[in-house]
């Protein structure tokens, strides 16, 4: 099986890309939308998140209040950083899971979606990449 990692900046149109690729039946493992999926309530990554930044920074429902998140996580670097401590493993291990999946149901080819796909370290598990570049 062919992983091909597709990256680029903001706005630059990944997700068009991804969605020509998907087009023809090709399986996207989109990391921006695992990583919203990994921060759930009840799922470990939420529950260190609360444990570094506290519980204001939840809806009434339970669920991240991303809006506010983003405004501490934005005013420091430090701050990111502790963010992405949070998450990062466990936005890898679904990544890891899908590419076994797609390998267990025969895929020839599969695409990982990954905007920071070299600053994440997840150019290694890639046979080639398609960068995006507006």
């Amino acid at each position: 099986m062919k992983i091909i990692g597709l990256t680029g900046g903001i706005a630059t149109g990944k997700t068009t890309v991804s969605r020509e690729f998907s087009s023809f039946g090709i399986p996207i493992i989109d990391a921006d939308l695992i990583a919203r999926q990994v921060v759930s309530p009840g799922l470990p990554a939420l529950k260190k998140i609360i444990s570094e930044f506290g519980s204001s920074i939840l809806e009434k429902d339970g669920s991240l209040n991303r809006a506010k998140l983003a405004s501490i996580m934005f005013s420091s670097d430090n701050a990111r950083k502790r963010l992405n401590r949070c998450t990062h493993f466990y936005i890898k291990l679904e990544i890891l899971k899908q590419v076994l999946n797609a390998f267990l149901t025969f895929q020839s080819l599969v695409f990982l979606d990954i905007p920071l796909l070299f600053e994440s370290g997840l150019d290694q598990w890639v046979h080639s990449t398609i960068v995006v570049y507006w």
